[in-house]
């Protein structure tokens, strides 16, 4: 039964005009999950289309970047949440990253993390801004609360996340300094749910180039996650990557928690 747990689902669209035009968000009418956090929207929230699937959730909230048609997440939901904010305190720059809201004893968040392949400036700005996202999490774990947080984290963990981990080595989104993040998270007891239920399983990925026809060949990266703290793992119940799912070069991710 559903009711048993809740259902949560990301999903990097990279242009949430786009996706609608392609019907792509479609089967959401099917899975009704209890949060839909999308990320990379690029779009102000009046410009979102409502007609991008039939069910009508009671509550969205949008942040958008200050930079028109870049960015941007979204999170949908039934529930009734105690709190929500744009977290400016890691989202300094305001680029439209974070969705944080409270309901029951969990802190959620829905994040589109910095990409750091452009320049060094903005390598530097990814692993700030990881610093601060880290600290907030931190915080309200100290007070206790419970943390799930998924998005596009833009990071490839292990050599097991890639495709060409050799090839990667020095590319942003695979850099030792990005991936001991990663390792700082759940050196301090955050959980991987995906790596959780499927252990090493290969050859799982969430984002492919467009350029190649990655897809196709299942060239990829897997940088999309959900990650929870330690206190939750009983309540996993399942984690998986849709890589059915199409219409973006990102696969939506889900997590299934026992309430």
């Amino acid at each position: 039964m559903k009711n048993d747990h809740y259902y949560f689902v990301s999903w990097n669209v990279n242009g949430i005009r786009a996706v609608a035009k392609k019907n792509a968000l479609k089967w959401i009418d099917d899975e009704v999950p209890d949060i839909l956090g999308l990320q990379e929207i690029k779009a102000e929230e009046d410009q979102i289309p409502e007609d991008l699937f039939e069910h009508r959730y009671r509550h969205l909230y949008v942040s958008s970047s200050h930079k028109k048609g870049q960015s941007g997440v979204a999170l949908y939901t039934d529930l009734e949440p105690e709190y929500s904010s744009p977290c400016y305190e890691v989202d300094i720059l305001k680029e439209g990253r974070i969705n944080e809201i409270h309901f029951g004893n969990i802190a959620f968040f829905n994040v589109y993390f910095p990409n750091g392949k452009r320049n060094e400036e903005r390598l530097i700005y990814k692993m700030e801004f990881y610093d601060r996202f880290f600290q907030r999490i931190e915080a309200l774990r100290k007070e206790g609360k419970s943390i799930v947080f998924c998005g596009d984290v833009n990071t490839a963990h292990r050599e097991i996340d890639l495709a060409r981990p050799k090839e990667n080595e020095e590319v942003s989104g695979f850099l030792p300094i990005e991936r001991a993040w990663i390792d700082k998270l759940i050196e301090a007891g955050y959980i991987d749910t995906f790596r959780h239920v499927h252990g090493d399983e290969p050859d799982r990925y969430s984002w492919w180039s467009m350029r190649t026809r990655a897809r196709e060949r299942n060239v990829g990266w897997r940088i999309d996650y959900f990650f929870v703290s330690s206190d939750l793992a009983d309540r996993i119940v399942d984690a998986d990557i849709l890589d059915h799912i199409t219409g973006s070069d990102h696969a939506p991710v889900m997590l299934k928690l026992r309430r």
